[in-house]
């Protein structure tokens, strides 16, 4: 189902759809996300921050807010945020990215105890920069072999969206590259 994730209501809609077709939701998983290098943050614009505050945490909240009470219901579910390794303290020309990705991890933390006791675990995972087409084209003279595979992070994604991950919550987990 395509979905305006900055839309609740296309979000509510799309999780009731997903329950129309399997049933339940067993596992969300937040992946979008974006990012910008910025400006010193008393010269980054309120676009900027409203940008990446609603991609990197409104969606977050949309989803959660459709998805969450389904999981209630049935007892048992598995989420996981995407946050980002340079959220865990802040970095010049980053204010706003850093911010908002941060917030995805208080999120997660304070989702996670919220949850824990009905069932529900909350996670996120902390990648670095991402071997993706696009950041080899914007960093065309780093080393994307020091980057996180989009696969190797899919797959701490999987085991933290698993039953193997039953006993981890509220868990902000760096992926940060083989080297």
């Amino acid at each position: 189902v395509a979905a305006d994730l900055l839309d609740a209501a296309v979000v509510e809609a799309a999780a009731a759809a997903g329950v129309a077709r399997f049933g339940r939701i067993d596992a969300l998983c937040n992946i979008a996300g974006g990012f910008r290098m910025g400006t010193p943050v008393h010269a980054t614009s309120d676009a900027d921050w409203n940008f990446l505050f609603d991609l990197n945490v409104r969606t977050v909240l949309h989803t959660a807010r459709a998805v969450v009470p389904r999981m209630l219901a049935a007892g048992r579910g598995k989420i996981v945020n995407v946050g980002a390794f340079a959220a865990q303290k802040g970095a010049a020309d980053m204010g706003a990215y850093v911010a908002s990705k941060s917030a995805v991890i208080r999120l997660t933390e304070t989702m996670a105890a919220e949850l824990r006791d009905k069932g529900i675990n909350v996670n996120c995972v902390l990648p670095t920069v991402l071997d993706t087409p696009e950041n080899r084209k914007a960093m065309p003279g780093a080393d994307p072999s020091r980057w996180v595979a989009p696969a190797d992070l899919a797959s701490v994604i999987a085991f933290l969206a698993s039953d193997a991950a039953r006993a981890v919550h509220g868990a902000a987990v760096p992926v940060t590259g083989l080297s």
